[in-house]
């Protein structure tokens, strides 16, 4: 892995999904013995994503994708 002129190294996707950073991500490295460790920095979730969670698996009401976005678009 090549460090670029700007000092970024590309995380491999799989580290990534591993660890769960996404874009966006906030991560740290911190130095122990001579070795980089790349740290992920959970933070609590935000309103709107709690909200989300509490929600997730309530619906009572099935409709396809198609059929909600209609609705929110003011369609038939």
């Amino acid at each position: 892995m090549k460090v670029t002129t700007k000092g970024q190294v590309t995380i491999p996707i799989e580290i990534r999904e591993e660890l769960g950073i996404y874009p966006g991500s906030d991560v740290e490295f911190q130095i122990d013995h001579g070795v980089a460790k790349l740290i992920l920095i959970r933070k609590a979730p935000s309103g709107g994503t709690r909200l989300v969670e509490h929600m997730r698996g309530r619906a009572t009401v099935k409709l396809t994708t198609a059929e909600i976005m209609a609705l929110t678009r003011g369609g038939s």
